[in-house]
């Protein structure tokens, strides 16, 4: 056991991200279930949508789950109300401040973690009282920070700064990108785009599909003046190019941006107009497979890689 697989009484320190529409009751227990923390995406539910799938959630997996919460999204107090009054043990909190919500998570006996971009925020998540921190590189996808701190550099940074759990995220799936972050200090990992494209995922097929074809160089993260997200190229992305290239203001990015881009694309399939969101590390992701297979073959990759890096020892 390490620090993660302790804290959160699992047996491999393997973490899903709570992704906007794509992290489900079906895919966090299905993870889960195969040994490692699997996490509901609160902030694409409706705050009664969440409760269902916390409820099924916990009918589907006897093992530990958590729910990820994006702190700037509308109904946060109802939302956190109903975990607390759903009995849910672990959340992971992010676009926020962590003081806003640890003490009232840990007061109710809440494992609580918060998602990092920089050493700064790490450090303020520490004295907000978290139990471990996420720090993530920019090669995630999705929202990232503005710092465009790479996971290579991030992690040893972070390390060194606090004294908190670790758990590496951005451009990790597989076994030897596993071994790698923990290898820079991390005690576990977080994958989301792994898990994307994934039987159990909730993500539209025709996405699902897209991440599989991504190449190398097919993602670019965007729309800082807004909130930094990185996006597979699509017209929508080459849409938001071409505006940039008339000096836009804060409004005219909005007003293109619009409302449900990333539910019309990422859930509903639509692959033109919709928003993508996608780590670097599409690029390594050649197949959409059951979560079982996902971890196991995670697994293996690392147990092999171990064993390779210890032949490097002279």
């Amino acid at each position: 056991m390490n620090r993660i697989t302790q804290l959160f009484n699992i047996k491999y320190p393997i973490i899903q991200g709570g992704m906007i529409w794509n992290s489900g009751y079906k895919l966090a227990s299905a993870v889960s279930n195969c040994g490692g923390l699997g996490l509901i995406g609160a902030g694409s539910m409706y705050p009664e949508v969440l409760r269902e799938h916390i409820q099924k959630c916990k009918k589907a997996t006897d093992k530990p789950f958590g729910v990820n919460v994006p702190m700037l999204y509308p109904n946060v107090q109802e939302i956190m109300d109903i975990i607390v009054e759903e009995g849910v043990k672990i959340v992971f909190t992010s676009a926020g401040n962590p003081k806003t919500w640890t003490s009232f998570l840990k007061e109710k006996g809440i494992t609580v973690v918060h998602v990092v971009s920089s050493c700064k925020f790490a450090l303020k998540a520490q004295e907000a009282g978290v139990d471990a921190v996420v720090a993530e590189g920019f090669e995630a996808g999705g929202h990232n920070g503005r710092e465009e701190s790479t996971t290579l550099t991030l992690i040893p940074m972070v390390k060194e700064n606090i004294s908190l759990p670790l758990i590496a995220a951005g451009g990790i799936a597989t076994g030897r990108g596993m071994l790698a972050a923990m290898v820079l200090g991390a005690d576990g990992v977080q994958m989301g785009s792994r898990f994307v494209a994934s039987t159990e995922s909730s993500a539209h097929d025709n996405f699902k599909k897209t991440v599989v074809e991504t190449e190398e160089g097919g993602t670019l993260l965007t729309l800082k003046e807004l909130a930094p997200v990185r996006l597979i190229k699509n017209k929508f992305f080459a849409d938001v190019q071409e505006l940039y290239t008339k000096c836009p203001s804060k409004e005219d990015l909005e007003n293109l941006l619009g409302k449900r881009r990333a539910k019309r694309g990422m859930f509903e399939g639509d692959l033109v107009e919709g928003e993508l969101e996608i780590g670097q590390i599409a690029g390594l992701i050649h197949n959409i497979k059951p979560v079982n297979a996902i971890i196991d073959a995670i697994i293996s990759e690392f147990e092999l890689a171990k064993k390779e890096v210890n032949s490097y020892i002279y």
